[in-house]
């Protein structure tokens, strides 16, 4: 095997399913390498610098005692055309086990990014308020409302570059490992995983147990049928869907990593957050593979 292990790890977007990359980091810092800089877009700025400032196994320790109550509790709903979801509860939630702070001090290089609407531009976050740049980078059009940021607003970092190996820093003395969460059904991880490791952090009051198939039905099972025709939000976001898949391809025939972790999209919906042990299991079994034919090929 090569004796070269600094990593430039590129984290791309993909909702729920962006909590394989913290299998995939585990497994990294596992097999001894070092992760020299950390790149990422929406799910991937979220555990990207959650990681950079060090605050990962609390973020895991969290994330994984989410049930589908706990996830649909974060939610603060709206009827906001710009999009269902205001997005305040859930990072008030999630500054309690990270706090906020400022990306040039953190312990490893981190950068993320978003996109001006209006001028149809990338931005890319690399000082500055470390919430304020994974708050923009991972508002989903038509799902999370656009965020305010220096008289401009911003939306997902996936409407322009999903997987953002193009914010590299250059060099040819590491190696370049990209995690893709927008992959097809050859990568879909078919396995039965258990998750072990979920406990309830909030116990459920008594009388709220009524409600739990109904709350359920926001969320769509794994095995159910996908309806056949769509109304304009599902539509929209099925569009976003399309799109990405589209310029992730592009993005990976261009800028070819050295390693990639590719995850199927259909893995996990978006908001399907309370599969978090199932999804950083798969990421782990992911990783394995792609560094067995890595470490193999380079020995």
């Amino acid at each position: 095997m090569s004796e070269n292990k600094s990593i430039s790890l590129v984290l791309s977007s993909g909702g729920a399913r962006g909590m394989a990359h913290i299998g995939v980091i585990e497994v990294l810092e596992e097999r001894g390498y070092k992760i020299r800089e950390v790149v990422g877009c929406s799910a991937g700025a979220l555990v990207g610098g959650i990681y950079a400032a060090g605050k990962l196994p609390e973020f895991k320790e969290w994330i994984c005692n989410l049930d589908r109550i706990d996830v649909f509790s974060l939610m603060d709903f709206t009827f906001s055309s710009r999009g269902f979801i205001k997005g305040d509860r859930v990072f008030k939630a999630l500054e309690k086990v990270v706090k906020d702070c400022k990306i040039e001090d953190l312990s490893i290089p981190f950068r993320c990014n978003a996109v001006n609407y209006s001028k149809g531009k990338e931005v890319v976050f690399d000082a500055g308020s470390l919430m304020t740049a994974i708050r923009a980078s991972v508002s989903i059009p038509s799902v999370l409302q656009p965020v305010k940021y220096h008289q401009q607003e911003l939306i997902d970092g996936g409407i322009m570059n999903p997987i953002p190996l193009s914010l590299v820093e250059d060099g040819e003395d590491h190696i370049v490992l990209a995690v893709g969460l927008n992959g097809g059904e050859a990568d879909l991880f078919k396995e039965k995983i258990t998750n072990k490791t979920k406990k309830s952090m909030v116990k459920m009051p008594s009388w709220m147990k009524e409600y739990t198939t109904k709350l359920t039905s926001f969320f769509e099972e794994e095995e159910s049928e996908k309806m056949e025709s769509l109304g304009s939000i599902d539509l929209l976001n099925r569009s976003f869907d399309l799109l990405q898949d589209q310029l992730s391809a592009l993005v990976l025939e261009i800028h070819q990593p050295d390693i990639l972790v590719q995850i199927s999209r259909n893995q996990a919906g978006t908001l399907e957050f309370y599969r978090a042990g199932e999804l950083i299991e798969i990421g782990r079994k992911k990783a394995e593979d792609a560094l067995d034919k890595w470490e193999n090929g380079n020995s």
